[in-house]
């Protein structure tokens, strides 16, 4: 059960910066970052074909199954969610299908990429990217598909692992010009690369990628981002690495024979608050008994 529409992605930048956004794999994660207090959050295909397929981010799902899971994720909170579009999964009429469904889901904002279908997740080797021109043709696509000018498009580049920073840079401007609200520079590799990259596009929104367990990029702390210019701190792995360690770690207990100990996790009451029993008890009692109830 959820409350209001939640707040634009523009708002939600206006009220904090960096935006925190922790990645969800699942609708349970998605209620744990809401009651954890962040204002939004995002949902990343690497977390969540891994989490509901327990397959790579290589380009293995495609729309239909990608939002399947979106969907539900996003029926656990109402905070402002980015999702992530891959490639828009097809040419610029698949591009504007993504754009329209995830809009119409309740997305606050998407961003589509320039690799290569099939795509891999942007921290891994292998990867290429389409003709700028082809990119930019896929924004306007975007940009045309969309309701309203509150559905914030972001473009994000993966030139910088596949012709450099330089390109990278080059192509955040032409898909800045094609009509995008913010820019994605993935997977920069040096302090001095991020500096640049939040000087290149002042006052534009900008999303620096913290891939934390072995991603190309540094991670920094959310003030030194702020002052580097980037307006977006995405966390995709956080969350899911620290699931997949505990999951393990419980199933080892388990063979072993080992009891869960109170630091161990949450109790029967805890997770019972965590998945709302008390208003769904409420809802029960107040309309079950009326069913019951001579008319």
């Amino acid at each position: 059960m959820v409350g209001n529409k939640p707040k634009t992605w523009k708002a939600a930048l206006a009220g904090e910066q960096p935006l925190l956004l922790p990645c969800a794999h699942d609708a349970l994660s998605a209620r744990l970052i809401e009651r954890a207090g962040f204002s939004a959050y995002s949902i990343g295909g690497f977390a969540l074909v891994g989490s509901r397929y327990a397959i790579p981010d290589i380009g293995l799902a495609a729309f239909g199954e990608i939002s399947a899971g979106v969907r539900d994720i996003m029926a656990a909170t109402r905070l402002p969610v980015l999702v992530d579009g891959d490639t828009g999964y097809g040419d610029v009429k698949n591009v504007a299908h993504t754009v329209e469904g995830y809009e119409a889901m309740g997305a606050s904002a998407i961003f589509l990429e320039d690799q290569v279908a099939p795509k891999r997740c942007g921290h891994m080797a292998g990867k290429d990217v389409i003709p700028s021109g082809q990119m930019v043709a896929k924004i306007k696509a975007a940009v045309g598909a969309r309701r309203s000018k509150d559905f914030f498009i972001i473009a994000r580049t993966d030139a910088r692992a596949v012709h450099g920073l330089d390109e990278a840079l080059r192509r955040g401007e032409q898909y800045l010009n094609a009509g995008v609200d913010g820019i994605f520079i993935e997977a920069p590799q040096t302090v001095k690369e991020l500096e640049i990259i939040g000087a290149a596009f002042k006052g534009v929104p900008q999303i620096a990628n913290m891939l934390e367990g072995g991603g190309q990029t540094p991670v920094l702390p959310p003030a030194e981002l702020k002052a580097l210019g980037f307006a977006m701190a995405a966390y995709p792995t956080t969350l899911i690495f620290r699931v997949a360690l505990t999951i393990e770690r419980a199933l080892a207990d388990i063979k072993a024979g080992r009891a869960i100990t109170g630091n161990d996790g949450v109790d029967f009451s805890e997770f019972k608050g965590i998945t709302n029993y008390r208003e769904w008890a409420r809802i029960e009692d107040q309309y079950g008994r009326a069913r019951e109830m001579p008319p």
